[in-house]
């Protein structure tokens, strides 16, 4: 007969902070309110709060910055095998895969986007341009933008490959932003908003097009900086 298993309440806590995260209350790339926020969320101490996360980012949810804070890393539990080959492989073998992830996404998103998706992609869009003078804040808004159209395709395989390669991308596009010195210009943000148009529009070969175009771009632009693997 099996034992039964008692959880501590840290454990509780991160299993419901798990829960909540791959709700979607916290995408990939956001920051988590700080412990004395949700500690009393989930009616817990603050030590059990920081357990809990401790826990989380020991199975990859979770990523601690050094004085910036908590942030969501992964919907899932850490992949070895698959993080292992994305940290292995060139960055431009990583943006080569997203042109081909996003590119179809945004197709199909323009085909398949429901009244809310378009609602949730324009206001990612917003929450976008008001974060241009932090190359941190950008790149979070920028991924956050970037999935809620991969969310629109309503496939969920494109999704997992999105999300599964969103750290190594975040990470190499900051650094690419920080030795550019340049946190998104309005040719920038236009090209964004001509994505989001062409969504709204359903106009699937236009959001195919300019996706494509801004992720060539991308890539000659770290091609450009001097970006390694």
């Amino acid at each position: 007969m099996p034992a039964i298993r008692r959880t501590s309440l840290a454990d509780q806590a991160a299993e419901l902070l798990l829960a909540r995260i791959q709700s979607g209350e916290w995408p990939i790339g956001t920051k988590l309110p700080g412990e004395t926020t949700l500690a009393p969320m989930f009616d817990v101490g603050r030590s059990t709060m920081r357990e809990a996360i401790r826990q989380l980012a020991g199975r990859g949810i979770l990523v601690t910055r050094q004085g910036s804070g908590v942030f969501v890393e992964s919907l899932d539990e850490a992949r070895t095998e698959w993080d292992r080959v994305l940290q292995r492989v060139h960055i431009t073998a990583v943006l080569e895969a997203r042109l081909a992830i996003e590119g179809e996404a945004a197709a199909l998103s323009a085909t398949r986007r429901t009244p809310t998706d378009l609602d949730t992609i324009r206001s990612s869009l917003e929450l976008r341009n008001a974060a241009r003078g932090d190359a941190v804040d950008l790149v979070n808004a920028d991924m956050a933008f970037h999935r809620s159209i991969v969310v629109a395709s309503h496939n969920d395989i494109l999704l997992g490959l999105f999300d599964s390669m969103a750290p190594r991308l975040r990470d190499a596009m900051i650094d690419m932003l920080r030795i550019a010195g340049a946190f998104g210009d309005k040719a920038d943000h236009d090209t964004h908003a001509d994505v989001v148009e062409a969504v709204a529009a359903r106009d699937s070969q236009r959001a195919h097009a300019l996706t494509r175009a801004h992720l060539l771009e991308l890539s000659e632009s770290m091609d450009r900086n001097g970006r390694g693997t």
